[in-house]
């Protein structure tokens, strides 16, 4: 197990993804991101089940970096209740890790 994790943000579109993404690459909280999408979701609100699309953020991070990170996204985020996802990272390549630990924390 590295320390290293991967926090996934589901956001409504490209441009609140793009936001949180650079927010969080210059604030060196996360080394890099990708953004990927759109993708189809369906869900429970309010009693209903909803469809939509939504944007995926991939954030790698310092694990020391997640109180940050999940604060900061919580603080940009315009859903009431945003997906924010840490996923632990069970093996990197040593130059990786190293240099993402170089950028960010």
């Amino acid at each position: 197990m590295t320390d290293i994790i991967l926090i996934r943000i589901n956001c409504p579109d490209e441009n609140v993804a793009q936001h949180i993404g650079e927010t969080l690459v210059r604030s060196r909280l996360a080394a890099c991101i990708n953004i990927e999408g759109p993708i189809s979701s369906i869900f429970w609100w309010e009693g209903e089940v909803e469809r939509g699309e939504e944007w995926v953020l991939l954030a790698k991070a310092p694990a020391a970096n997640w109180s940050k990170i999940e604060a900061e996204v919580a603080d940009l985020h315009p859903d009431e209740v945003p997906a924010i996802l840490a996923i632990p990272c069970v093996q990197a390549n040593a130059r990786y890790s190293d240099w993402l630990k170089s950028v960010s924390g």
